[in-house]
């Protein structure tokens, strides 16, 4: 990712809904999620505003949509993401691996299987 895509992806998501949905769609994980359930998520927001965002969020490659059937999926554009990280983090270490461990190590354990405490 160079700085004019990394400069187009923190715009999109320094809007609150946006990044509302980013994270939403980084929640569905790779089988995305229909339109009409984003909206229903981001508190019913009407399909126009959805779209609106949802095409802000494609136009800057965070999203990708497709069509199946009727229904228009929308889900994480999980390179882009991975791309926008490893811009910040790029030249973190200048040399030194252990001033990235802490970084590193935050990704990894937001990555890990949760245990379910609930039936603990």
């Amino acid at each position: 990712m160079d700085e004019k895509q990394a400069l187009d992806a923190f715009a999109a998501l320094s809007q609150e809904t946006r990044l509302r949905i980013v994270k939403l769609l980084v929640t569905a994980g790779p089988d995305g999620m229909a339109a009409g359930a984003i909206g229903e998520a981001m508190d019913g927001a009407s399909s126009s505003r959805m779209s609106f965002h949802l095409g802000h969020l494609e136009q800057a490659g965070l999203v990708e949509s497709r069509r199946e059937g009727r229904s228009i999926l929308y889900s994480a554009a999980y390179p882009a993401l991975s791309g926008l990280i490893e811009f910040l983090m790029r030249d973190c270490c200048q040399g030194h691996p252990e001033v990235c461990n802490p970084a590193v190590a935050s990704l990894s354990a937001c990555c890990a299987p949760r245990r379910d405490v609930s039936h603990a």
